[in-house]
Order: C-alpha cells, then sequence, then structure tokens
C-alpha cells in the first residue's frame, strides 16, 4: 500500500491509525518478501489485549502516547519467521518448527520494532508528529488466556486492523491512542519518504 500524502492539516486518531497500518505492511511486506494484505474495515474496541498464539507489544511516548499490540496465529507466526529467516539466507533446515521456540518470539519481536520505527519516521516525515518508542515484549499467550493492557489514557481510541499474509494466514493489530486532534499554524514541508529498504538499512527505531 502506497503511504500518500495528507493534504488536510487536521491529523486525526485515524489518521494516526493509517499511516501505522501502512508501515506495518510495508515492513512485513519487504521482510518476508511476501505480500501482506490489509483489511479494509477497523473494528472498535473495549479493551486491548494480548491474544493467543503470541502477543507482541510496544509503548510509545511522545508528542502523544499510545500502546500498539499485534497478536499472532501460531501459522501466521511460523510464516511469517520462516520467510523472514529464509529472506536473510537462513538455511530452511536451520529453522525452528514450533511457534514457542525463543527463535520465533525474538524474530517477531524484532520485526514489530522495524514496524514501529517505520512508524515514527513515517509520521514525523508526514506530519511533524515525534513519537519515541520502548523496546517490543512478546508472549506467547494459553488458548484460554487473554491479558488486557491498561494504558490510562483518558477518552482512548481503540481499534483493531486485521492483516492476512500470502498463504491466508491472519494477525491482528491493535491500537490504543488518546483522542487526537493537530492542526497546523505553520507551513510544513513534508520530508520524502525513502524506500523501506533504505529505511532498515539504518537499523530498526532509526531516524
Amino acid at each position: 500500500m502506497e503511504t500518500q500524502p495528507l493534504e488536510a492539516n487536521v491529523i486525526s486518531t485515524d489518521d494516526v491509525v493509517k499511516i501505522l497500518c501502512s508501515s506495518v505492511q510495508s515492513v512485513l511486506s519487504s521482510t518476508t518478501r511476501s505480500a501482506v494484505s490489509i483489511s479494509p474495515m477497523v473494528k472498535e474496541l473495549e479493551n486491548t489485549c494480548l491474544k493467543p498464539d503470541i502477543g507482541c507489544f510496544v509503548l510509545f511516548q511522545g508528542d502523544f502516547s499510545g500502546l500498539i499490540i499485534i497478536n499472532f496465529t501460531r501459522e501466521a507466526a511460523l510464516e511469517i519467521y520462516r520467510n523472514y529467516m529464509i529472506g536473510m539466507g537462513m538455511p530452511e533446515d536451520d529453522l525452528a518448527r514450533n511457534h514457542t521456540t525463543d527463535e520465533v518470539a525474538s524474530s517477531l519481536g524484532e520485526l514489530l520494532n522495524q514496524c514501529v520505527g517505520k512508524f515514527r519516521f513515517d509520521l514525523e516525515g508526514r506530519t511533524g508528529i515525534f513519537v519515541n518508542q520502548n523496546q517490543p515484549k512478546m508472549l506467547v499467550v494459553n488458548e484460554s488466556v487473554q491479558i488486557a493492557i491498561e494504558m490510562g489514557i483518558e477518552r482512548q481510541q481503540l481499534r483493531q486492523i486485521s492483516f492476512k499474509t500470502v498463504n491466508g494466514n491472519r494477525f491482528y493489530l491493535e491500537v490504543a491512542l488518546p483522542e487526537i486532534k493537530f492542526y497546523s499554524l505553520f507551513d510544513f514541508q513534508k520530508a520524502e519518504i525513502p524506500n523501506i529498504e533504505e529505511m532498515l538499512a539504518h537499523g530498526p527505531g532509526g531516524s
């Protein structure tokens, strides 16, 4: 999905969510060398949770604060992990075969770190809004458990967006944000968004 400039001078919560979704899709498509699609429908949530089979989350703060969660099914987790590692040259015989292994969790955490780094870069480049991220955390979640994460944000806006891998395996992005409304008083020159490979070459979370 191409990132288009925002023409309006007002930046809302959903504008931020769109930038985040585009960044996640761009990073995962590039690093796994396979198509990742986004559902056009967004679900409003009552709370954000880590859900089976692997939940990854990261907090960020800056001009506003928020929480990003990605919940992977075991099938989606293994597909993304395997494509990512094969793309980096690891022999297929050396790959983990169980989604509960440390190798899978570590790889998904690294990918989430890159996704949020790209989001930060795109957000500041297109709007001038700055956020900084913490280190992502990963947890293998039992089928009977859901772990709620409270941010303490007043009037928080909770969204869930569904993504699908090239093999049809789904994973879910959940985001908790405040009610966002930024508007420009001064002219702002939008930065040119670089190619994703150039972005990742500077390291995860780099600016």
